[in-house]
């Protein structure tokens, strides 16, 4: 027998470790346990032996465990929670957040040339050939091979239809390249005389004529300078804050920048906002000190400022010209004429002559009885009559071409502003204008620009929508209620029209949203009145003429104006007339307690009230006001009004200087010095504000 040999320390041992048959197996020649046992199987052990192995987390799985545990992990033997009579918790419904509109990656600018290969297209922009070639059988155009040469327009074409930006190059070889006259804008703030000095140039009196004393379109003309025998373009701009993109759109097509100065105003903020557009388009500045015979006139200050905004003025060391005139006596003239030369023959400007003109839109109008026009200024190329053109998605063939004074013209030479007619549509200004090879070609591009178009509008609709509903819900979320005020924008040009329209558009407050329904050159009409009717707008005129009113459209509000200062001070009477407004607890007034009047219960002293005895130091006291306790400046108990009488009188208000007894609902505890202040709800509107320089704001 095992156990006979089994010596006393190899028993206490094996009950150490937990006595069971395979232990005895597992005994030594000498009677003993070795170190390590590879498994013990408990057949009678202790409750404590039993614990310690059910805690043992290294201890192998039984067959019953292994079989627990896999029911415990199939899906139909799961134990389900049980039902409770409980109803499920009512939370709050929140809508989904709008998701932002993928739009893919930017689009890149791909430069095309007149001949370049198929091939060559195709590794500009990346796309395979068989793509190009699926969308020129759809166009309409034969390749038959991938090496022969694309015109321009095609290359355009195929750009816009894969999604890419075009930008155009032209080569000048074998082209015959001549000086021509430079083109100058006139910039700088408002009133501070740039068309009078424009007036004075070429003997004219258009600042006489222009409404409100002030510019509020771009004007191109070709001055004759007395002195030397040659011409100059001249573009004359608006100072006004509104119009900020005509500045830029005139900076951009220009040579040279005429900054125009009051020697007794001085820099002002439209005058720094021209210098950036002349810096940003890179083109040098001349600086003309205007209203020098004035009595107040200080050119030396004039020259401080601009040196303390970075011009680099002559008499410091610089190569900014200054010259100080004076329009309305014409002095000066001379020394402007010979430094604008002076800067144009540094410059060397030449230009192509012969070969498709390329010419850029400086603005464009809707004449009743000749249609779309637009005023372009040729940059190369010589434009004649009869050309089919596309400007921007629109396109025609010239019938016709005059220039700025009105007098008919076969062909316009680079740096020479002219007006075109003949055209489908209205193009937008700062358009270039593209000279195609016949009608069928300019179609086809126009229909190209006109799809790409319309989808790079719908991208930006709908983020612009997207951040709207962000905004209205981040201001809802804040308390603001914000109303809609839609508006109908109608002017003679299309150019003003983009500029009423952005200078509505910072009308906006958290309190109004001003929403451009549409924006168009014309006079207003029938389907302009039901228009707004339909949508609840109102139509903004800006010196276009307006048709009979009916009375179906009698509730349409049309205002019509010629300055742009009066039109915008209208509009921002509207806003403030339809914003809600925010409410807010003022201070009526405040009274101070004299006296205190106990008046004891029939049961308890406890049921007492007490009356404050108070003189009405400011403002005045009302019955139904909410009414606030301070003591030592510190706020006590706010609460309404029981009782408020005069001389044992119920009263509704006590004014400035009366005495008046007050009792207070839940408030008892007076003493003499305390202050009650009578508080009111009052409806805050936002302010219209107007700068000296024509900027506004709406100030909620």
């Amino acid at each position: 027998m095992a156990l006979r040999h089994l010596g006393k320390k190899g028993i206490q041992a094996s009950f150490k470790r937990g006595f069971g048959f395979s232990s005895l197996s597992n005994l030594s020649s000498n009677g003993e346990l070795p170190q390590k046992l590879t498994s013990i199987r408990y057949f009678h052990a202790s409750r404590k032996t039993l614990a310690k192995r059910k805690d043992d987390p290294d201890r192998p799985l039984s067959h019953r465990e292994r079989k627990k545990q896999s029911v415990k992990t199939k899906a139909k033997f799961s134990k389900r929670d049980k039902k409770t009579d409980k109803p499920p918790a009512e939370a709050p419904y929140i809508p989904p957040r709008l998701q932002k509109v993928e739009t893919g990656m930017a689009e890149k600018t791909v430069e095309v040339f007149e001949g370049m290969t198929l091939v060559e297209f195709s590794k500009r922009t990346g796309e395979s050939l068989a793509v190009l070639q699926s969308i020129l059988d759809d166009v309409g155009e034969t390749v038959s091979s991938e090496f022969d040469a694309i015109s321009i327009d095609v290359a355009e074409l195929l750009a816009m239809e894969i999604g890419n930006n075009v930008e155009r190059q032209h080569t000048t070889e074998g082209s015959q390249i001549l000086p021509r006259p430079p083109v100058v804008t006139v910039m700088g703030h408002v009133d501070h005389g740039k068309t009078s000095l424009l007036d004075a140039l070429r003997n004219t009196s258009v600042a006489a004529r222009e409404a409100g004393g002030i510019t509020q379109h771009v004007g191109a003309f070709v001055v004759g300078m007395p002195e030397s025998g040659t011409s100059i373009t001249f573009l004359d701009t608006p100072g006004h804050a509104a119009f900020s993109e005509m500045r830029a759109r005139g900076a951009a097509v220009t040579d040279i920048v005429v900054l125009v100065v009051a020697a007794d105003d001085g820099v002002m903020p439209q005058t720094l906002e021209a210098i950036a557009h002349a810096r940003s388009a890179n083109v040098p500045i001349v600086v003309a000190i205007n209203k020098c015979d004035k009595t107040g006139a200080n050119p030396e200050r004039v020259k401080n400022q601009l040196a303390a905004e970075g011009i680099e003025i002559e008499d410091i060391g610089g190569n900014v010209q200054v010259v100080e005139v004076s329009a309305v006596k014409s002095t000066g003239l001379d020394k402007l004429e010979e430094a604008l030369l002076l800067e144009a023959v540094d410059m060397d400007l030449k230009a192509r002559v012969d070969g498709p003109a390329q010419a850029y839109v400086v603005e464009a109008r809707l004449d009743k009885g000749r249609g779309p026009l637009a005023t372009i200024i040729v940059k190369a190329g010589t434009l004649v009559s009869g050309h089919h053109v596309v400007i921007g998605c629109q396109w025609g063939k010239i019938r016709a071409i005059r220039d700025m004074v009105g007098k008919p013209t076969e062909k316009a030479t680079p740096a020479m502003p002219v007006e075109i007619d003949g055209l489908k549509g209205l193009p937008m200004a700062g358009d270039d204008v593209v000279v195609v090879e016949s009608e069928k070609r300019a179609k086809m591009l126009s229909e190209g620009r006109t799809r790409k178009y319309e989808r790079d509008r719908l991208l930006k609709a709908d983020e612009a929508r997207i951040a709207e509903l962000e905004k209205r819900e981040a201001e809802s979320e804040d308390g603001f209620d914000r109303v809609e005020l839609p508006v109908i924008v109608k002017s003679d040009v299309q150019g003003t029209a983009q500029a009423v329209s952005d200078a509505l558009r910072t009308l906006n407050s958290p309190q109004v949203f001003v929403n451009i329904v549409q924006s168009g050159v014309g006079a207003v009409s029938m389907s302009d009145l039901a228009r707004a009717q339909a949508c609840k707008a109102c139509i903004v005129a800006f010196n276009v003429k307006g048709c009979k009113i009916s009375p179906a459209h009698a509730s349409v509000k049309v205002f019509h104006h010629r300055v742009i200062y009066h039109l915008l001070e209208d509009i921002g009477n509207l806003i403030v007339e339809k914003a809600p407004g925010v409410s807010e607890l003022e201070v009526a007034g405040e009274a101070e307690v004299l006296g205190i009047f106990k008046v004891l219960g029939k049961r308890r002293e406890e049921d007492g009230v007490s009356i404050a005895g108070c003189k009405v130091m400011d403002g005045r006291v009302f019955r139904s006001g909410l009414m606030r306790v301070l003591r030592s400046g510190e706020v006590l108990f706010e609460g309404s009004c029981a009782s408020l009488k005069r001389e044992k009188q119920d009263v509704e208000q006590v004014g400035k200087g009366n005495e008046c007894g007050l009792v207070m609902g839940d408030w008892n505890d007076f003493r003499v010095g305390d202050v009650i202040q009578c508080l009111e709800r009052v409806v805050r509107k936002p302010k219209f504000i107007s700068s000296e320089s024509g900027a506004v704001r709406i100030e909620c």
